[in-house]
């Protein structure tokens, strides 16, 4: 089953997003805001009623295009289900996460630091509320009649580990579990030391891809040893289904004892090699005698 909304026109074409369109699957609801800047008009009909489409074009001032505009898309997604987390809200460009939303703050939080000052902007905040209740009542009041009438979409998790920075031993750095092919978004994610259970690892990131799947990033902070083994444990909350990443250090970055030896030895066969050079030029110019 599907329905569409609508923002604000302007508000859209301000923030690059053409078209609002949101779809409903049981037992979760995941709608969202997708939209792509391009070189031409472009508009989806499949959701949208003509009347809404009419009243946007209306309204909406002519921007301006230009050929040397490159495909971008911004994603904003709101879902809820029966499930762990209940509410979430992702916003992406170019399915790279920017913001999520806490709602038990009711404010975003930035993924990097740099977006900080972008997150204090609260000026849609009645608009993320709507989209939450709306949601929540898809789940209550249509969730149970279309049970069993729809297919029941799920995508098996696939997890891979590798590190934030180039590894170095005995440097501090940060391990990166990606979770990708998530459907619903209902995950746990924990991290094991040689078969230890580990702590202290950050939040686990979701956000929505093109074709509303999910992704998720978990992070884990380490000072990686050459004897390390880790593993990514994510198992999918909706039927129980485990992946395993495991992590053991290759192809690492010379430390600097062994970079200082091997400057040094690079150094003395640089200066034999000078010194056979001339010792050979001497002697091949001697006059050759009688």
């Amino acid at each position: 089953v599907s329905c569409s909304l609508s923002d604000s026109c302007q508000a859209l074409q301000r923030r690059g997003i053409i078209l609002c369109s949101y779809g409903v699957t049981s037992p979760s609801a995941v709608f969202g805001r997708p939209g792509r800047l391009r070189n031409r008009r472009h508009f989806q009909r499949g959701l949208v009623p003509m009347k809404w489409l009419k009243k946007c074009l209306e309204t909406a001032p002519t921007p301006v295009w230009r050929d040397d505009l490159q495909n971008h898309t911004f994603l904003h997604t709101v879902y809820c289900q029966d499930g762990s987390p209940s509410m979430g809200l992702s916003e992406a460009y170019d399915e790279d996460q920017l913001f999520f939303f806490d709602f038990s703050q009711n404010t975003r939080v930035p993924r990097l630091p740099e977006f900080a000052d972008w997150a204090q902007e609260q000026g849609d905040a009645p608009a993320i509320l709507f989209d939450k209740a709306f949601c929540e009542m898809m789940i209550q009041q249509i969730g149970p009649q279309l049970d069993g009438k729809i297919p029941v979409s799920r995508g098996f998790p696939i997890a891979e580990v590798f590190t934030l920075k180039p590894l170095e031993f005995g440097k501090p750095n940060t391990l990166v579990c990606f979770v990708s092919n998530l459907f619903p978004p209902m995950l746990t994610v924990n991290w094991q030391h040689h078969s230890v259970p580990v702590e202290g690892s950050g939040p686990t990131f979701v956000s929505a891809v093109d074709g509303l799947s999910f992704q998720a990033f978990s992070y884990l902070n380490i000072t990686p040893e050459s004897s390390d083994i880790f593993s990514c444990i994510v198992t999918h909350e909706i039927d129980r289904y485990t992946a395993i990443a495991y992590w053991v250090p290759q192809n690492a970055l010379p430390s600097d004892l062994l970079e200082d030896v091997l400057c040094g030895v690079a150094f003395g066969l640089g200066v034999l090699g000078i010194i056979v050079g001339i010792v050979l030029i001497i002697y091949f110019r001697k006059p050759c005698s009688g």
